[in-house]
């Protein structure tokens, strides 16, 4: 029985049973009902938890599991295919996960078919847990544990020469289109959708990616790591297992090599408040930097690890922006992707980023 499928509806006990079984999760025991439910807000991607019965008992037996599947929508499964985010969230689960101490669910199950990019991954349930909520925001305890987990993220793989050649990312250099070419049409589109919605020096810096975006994307100067890239609210659970671990961190869809100060500008702008941020950002990212020395980051400076996240503001505008234009449209997701813009804005404001990208 092959069990590789795209639809959740597929799965049986019979499947289950399999599945688990061949990932060692149980023994003896079968799977004889489950119930599934949708869960979280992924955008490009559908989720599901199914509640497991079994014939017996046996002491690690996961009551329930979480499943990952292509998005149903046909805009949001051609934007997954499109960007290869199954390819890379599947390779993060069997291959990376392991090679760095941030904190994830453990998969089951992470299969994808290259050819169609139907994918599977089971993963297990981290409940009971507190979701992260973009739209509302979070405390700076919280911004401080996130903080702690940028940095077990990005230590383990510091300047490693060898990430770019991990297959995954072959595939997405590959199919990459070049941003520059179809950001104005983008831009174009975005200002026709949020005109006299988003503030206008907000989108006086948004008409001002295109040109910013070829010093930017090439830049190498700042070390190179494993970056999440959409290391935000919504992909973050809190108090895991009845508080068993501070945090996990979900949706490894945008996964690449890039400097890892990203993630934390991208963190802070779109996680608090912009006065919130503007109080506490410089002690927060210290925090990081102070955790990344801790575990053996040798050639990263304070000096220099603030004026790269002050540098690097721009992927929280360009996430903002892009994906607004690449998924499905909801209420909420006009919500989140304009919260989203406006504070990476303000923060590029703040910080005058963008003119450490002009000639």
């Amino acid at each position: 029985m092959n069990l590789l499928t795209a639809d959740p509806s597929r799965i049986d006990p019979e499947w289950m049973t399999r599945a688990l079984r061949e990932a060692g999760v149980i023994d003896q025991v079968r799977v004889v009902d489950l119930a599934c439910k949708p869960v979280g807000n992924g955008l490009v991607g559908d989720s599901y938890r199914f509640r497991l019965t079994y014939d017996g008992d046996e002491p690690n037996m996961p009551a329930s599991v979480v499943g990952k599947f292509p998005a149903a929508d046909p805009d949001s499964r051609r934007s997954g295919s499109a960007h290869t985010l199954y390819v890379r969230e599947v390779a993060f689960y069997r291959e990376l996960a392991a090679t760095v101490a941030i904190h994830t669910p453990r998969p089951i199950l992470a299969e994808i078919d290259p050819a169609t990019d139907d994918f599977t991954l089971i993963l297990e349930d981290l409940a009971p847990a507190r979701a992260g909520d973009q739209l509302a925001g979070c405390l700076i305890a919280d911004c401080l544990t996130a903080m702690r987990e940028a940095a077990a993220l990005h230590a383990p793989r510091w300047s490693d020469p060898t990430l770019d050649a991990v297959p995954c990312f072959v595939v997405a250099a590959g199919r990459r289109r070049d941003l520059r070419a179809v950001l104005p049409g983008i831009i174009g589109h975005y200002k026709e959708r949020y005109r006299g919605v988003i503030e206008p020096e907000f989108l006086g810096l948004i008409d001002r990616l295109p040109d910013a975006l070829l010093r930017y994307q090439s830049d190498r100067s700042a070390p190179r790591t494993l970056q999440h890239a959409d290391f935000r609210l919504d992909n973050m659970l809190f108090d895991v297992r009845g508080n068993s671990h501070p945090m996990a961190t979900l949706d490894w869809q945008t996964l690449t090599v890039g400097p890892g100060i990203v993630d934390v500008a991208y963190f802070l702008s779109a996680g608090i408040d912009p006065i919130e941020r503007r109080l506490h950002e410089a002690d927060l990212v210290r925090f990081y930097h102070s955790e990344l020395i801790r575990r053996g980051v040798r050639d990263y400076d304070w000096d220099r690890c603030w004026r790269d996240y002050r540098r690097y503001t721009l992927h929280g505008i360009m996430m903002g922006v892009v994906s607004a234009l690449s998924v499905q449209r909801s209420e909420r997701g006009d919500a989140l992707f304009l919260k989203m813009t406006r504070g990476a804005c303000a923060q590029a404001l703040d910080h005058n980023s963008f003119s450490y990208w002009q000639d």
